[in-house]
């Protein structure tokens, strides 16, 4: 109010001016001569009413219309606020990472022998066990080459025989000086030439019957098949590196295996919780807790079984690895999750609901109130969510008195009516859901 009496007297002294600086000119308007002297009479006349319609004007004309400004009453109670004490709870704070699933075993099914594909024995995306027919190649070439190997086999038996007998008659022959030791020598050689014909015919028997026994292409291992990549009647190619045709993809079931990455810091973080604690966090044979995108809380249970040797140097994170059970097959390859490993040792943790934290551009805090129902301002340090409700790790006692309703109405310094009330904590557990999957 008196900054605003102090702008209405400068805007009168102003205007008081200009009309001292106007009066000749209106003196000469109304005839006078146009020279500086004192004002005439008629001349102080006009100078008073054109003041009296200036100080009049700006007496009233910015309240005109304005209803008159009024304070709050001096007496007026202090505004009612509910507060509560933090809930003190054990918890193990979790560090939560998205992996994906991949599948322990991924082979790939190709062609071992180039032929015709007689037929494809299994249905798209089936499951398949170790063993099953899944396709087969045209045999007839191969059951030619494995006839004519058996031939050639008994044809080198045959000279072996005969070779043998020429031996033993040679040997009767010198005992009688009727041919040389050295005829003698080189019936032995042709005998033993035929038996080394004889281990190479055996051989290409049996690679023959190796080759018609790749004509039948069975599963290699228990799991779930994918689609045909060829169809009967196709020619498909073997033998030779990097030039068999793939025929499918078979990928194993149960178990199954979970890819995450974990930071430097809790990298650090779960090396420094071993020295300490004697746990081990983030190293094999530690628990681990997955979810699906849809499940509630973290229902499946697993265990580490790999830590990379080394960080990737481009993103700064380690690859982790899990083992999961899979009976059910619910898990599949390529599957996005979330899983979670045990961050801290149990400790007892003060939460708050965040409807009570506020935020300004240098810090969180809480609005507190003293025993004496004054208000005041605390900087907290807050951590993850528990059951719903913030962690705060700094700056905040289990016997603080916090306002949970009402903060707007609360300003540092001033009183207020605080209304005590026990913060409600659902009596569920901290995550919905314990681990069941095995």
């Amino acid at each position: 109010m008196q900054s605003r009496k102090c702008t209405i007297s400068a805007v009168v002294v102003a205007c008081g001016l200009a009309l001292l600086a106007s009066w000749p000119i209106a003196a000469q308007q109304s005839g006078a001569p146009a020279t500086v002297s004192a004002p005439a009479p008629d001349q102080l006349g006009w100078f008073a009413r054109q003041w009296a319609a200036v100080a009049g004007l700006i007496s009233s004309g910015p309240e005109r219309g304005r209803a008159p400004v009024t304070g709050a009453p001096a007496g007026a109670p202090p505004p009612v606020v509910t507060i509560s004490r933090p809930v003190v709870r054990e918890i193990i704070e979790w560090d939560e990472y998205t992996g994906r699933f991949d599948a322990v075993d991924t082979i790939e099914v190709r062609a071992r022998v180039a032929g015709f594909l007689n037929g494809v024995h299994f249905v798209d995306g089936q499951l398949v066990k170790k063993g099953d027919l899944l396709f087969s190649i045209d045999p007839r070439p191969f059951e030619r080459v494995l006839d004519t190997a058996k031939a050639e086999l008994e044809q080198s038996r045959t000279r072996v025989e005969s070779t043998l007998k020429d031996v033993v008659r040679g040997r009767s022959l010198l005992d009688r000086r009727v041919i040389s030791e050295k005829l003698l020598d080189d019936r032995e050689n042709v005998k033993r030439e035929a038996e080394a014909a004889v281990k190479v015919a055996e051989a290409r028997v049996q690679t023959a019957e190796l080759d018609l026994s790749f004509t039948k292409i069975t599963a290699p291992l228990a799991g779930r098949i994918s689609r045909s990549l060829q169809s009967a009647g196709n020619y498909v190619t073997g033998g030779g590196v990097g030039n068999q045709t793939l025929l499918t993809t078979i990928v194993t079931q149960d178990p199954i295996q979970f890819y995450f990455d974990v930071s430097e810091n809790n990298t650090i973080k779960y090396k420094r919780l071993a020295t300490s604690s004697g746990q081990t966090p983030g190293q094999p044979g530690a628990p681990i807790e997955i979810a699906l995108p849809d499940d509630k809380g973290f229902p499946h249970a697993g265990k580490l079984d790999f830590t990379d040797n080394r960080l990737d140097a481009t993103t700064g994170t380690l690859r982790l690895r899990a083992v999961i059970g899979n009976k059910s097959g619910l898990f599949q390859p390529g599957m996005f999750g979330r899983g979670r490993i045990a961050g801290s040792q149990p400790y007892a943790a003060i939460l708050l609901p965040d409807d009570a934290i506020g935020t300004d551009q240098a810090a969180k805090f809480v609005v507190v109130v003293a025993d004496d129902g004054t208000v005041s301002r605390k900087v907290v340090t807050l951590g993850p969510l528990s059951g719903g409700m913030r962690i705060v790790r700094t700056g905040l006692t289990a016997e603080d008195w916090v306002i949970i309703k009402g903060v707007q109405r609360a300003r540092p310094g001033q009183k207020v009516n605080p209304k005590r009330e026990p913060l409600q904590v659902s009596t569920a557990p901290v995550e919905a859901g314990a681990p069941t999957t095995k």
